[in-house]
């Protein structure tokens, strides 16, 4: 199968389904001597598993991470790092009514047209199960950003109509859904307990920050650091929008509205730093980071597996009516955080690490002789 992998200095490569033996991740590109925290992988692991609440799948899984290869007494040896998480809580008789008919959202249809087969247990590949490998990817690219002093901040905007009115970070773990604000996250899970009684499910929006990224990171051309991390985003199964800066507000705004000024912070251009007076633009430049906060949105689905009534096709071309049972998801957006969150560091530590060979002066100063 093409597009299993994403990235080029710093690349993963993920593998397995939802009702396999197992799923994992080959992570290449990680320098060697990264003290790696391997508690810290699991505590990305730990956000993203099922069971977590009652907006949350019932499936139990423990998500265990286990490194087969690249790490040597707590520190990465520069050889590929190989994670697996083992599959223990299948269920895969809950799906044997759907073996021959399509689900509608799910991509069981164009799956089918592409492959000619597919595996109706749960999704196989296209099971938001595969974002196991790029959160085990994305503990580690966040441990190497933080050895560069870059920090990242995901959470949930907005669940279906309601969106959060202020900001506390502290908040954010201390809730279900993820949200900094205590009292939207309250009138979300009312929110959400309604559409459970009529068997519904509802989408959302997820918010990622990230301060202190250089200057000058990402490419003018085709592999803009902003359109590279649309990628990122719009690669996840579930993610139907992206949005950086002002967005698509943005086409609304006068020139005058919308351009950043700039100033120079202390002491000018040779030893103080070029600042902007706003950040319309989200961080991004000109496809390359401007040293601002980077600030980009997703827009996420409603879980498609509902037990209402639904029209749809079998195989054979035949209509039907469909009505999914089994342990979903009433909505995917607080499970999803981590996954942007991990996505967005596995971008932009390839950009940092393949920025490195963009200015020859830099590269003598990195190999010349003192």
């Amino acid at each position: 199968m093409a597009g299993s992998s994403f990235g080029e200095a710093f690349r993963i490569s993920t593998w397995g389904e939802s009702h396999g033996a197992a799923l994992g991740v080959v992570v290449d590109g990680v320098p060697a001597g990264l003290r790696l925290d391997t508690n810290r992988i699991q505590e990305f692991m730990d956000r993203r598993k099922p069971g977590q609440s009652k907006f949350t799948t019932a499936r139990k899984e423990a998500d265990a991470i286990e490194i087969l290869s690249g790490v040597f007494e707590g520190k990465t040896t520069g050889t590929p790092i190989s994670m697996m998480v083992r599959n223990a809580d299948q269920h895969s008789k809950d799906y044997s009514n759907i073996a021959e008919i399509f689900r509608p959202g799910h991509a069981d249809y164009t799956f089918y047209e592409k492959y000619g087969i597919r595996d109706y247990r749960g999704g196989g590949r296209s099971s938001g199960r595969e974002t196991i490998g790029r959160v085990a990817a994305g503990a580690i690219a966040i441990q190497i950003l933080e050895e560069l002093g870059v920090e990242m901040c995901a959470y949930t905007k907005a669940i279906g109509p309601v969106a959060i009115a202020s900001f506390d970070a502290d908040e954010i773990r201390k809730n279900p859904l993820a949200m900094p604000d205590a009292e939207a996250a309250k009138k979300a899970q009312a929110y959400l307990e309604d559409c459970i009684s009529r068997q519904d499910s509802a989408g959302g929006v997820i918010e990622c920050r990230v301060k202190g990224m250089p200057a000058g990171v990402g490419d003018p051309v085709f592999d803009k650091l902003d359109a590279s991390l649309a990628k990122a985003m719009l690669s996840i199964g579930a993610v139907k929008g992206f949005e950086i800066g002002d967005g698509f507000a943005a086409a609304k705004a006068l020139g005058s509205q919308n351009n950043d000024e700039f100033y120079v912070d202390a002491y000018g251009m040779q030893d103080g730093t070029v600042k902007k007076e706003t950040n319309h633009a989200g961080g991004v430049l000109g496809g390359m980071s401007d040293g601002d906060e980077i600030i980009f949105r997703v827009a996420v689905k409603p879980t498609p597996s509902i037990s209402q009534p639904q029209k749809t096709v079998n195989v054979h071309g035949e209509e039907q009516t469909i009505e999914i049972h089994g342990r979903h998801d009433p909505v995917i957006v607080p499970r999803a955080v981590v996954v942007v969150e991990s996505m967005a560091a596995i971008t932009l530590v390839d950009a940092l690490f393949s920025n490195m060979s963009a200015r020859m002066d830099r590269i003598v100063d990195f190999y010349q002789k003192k």
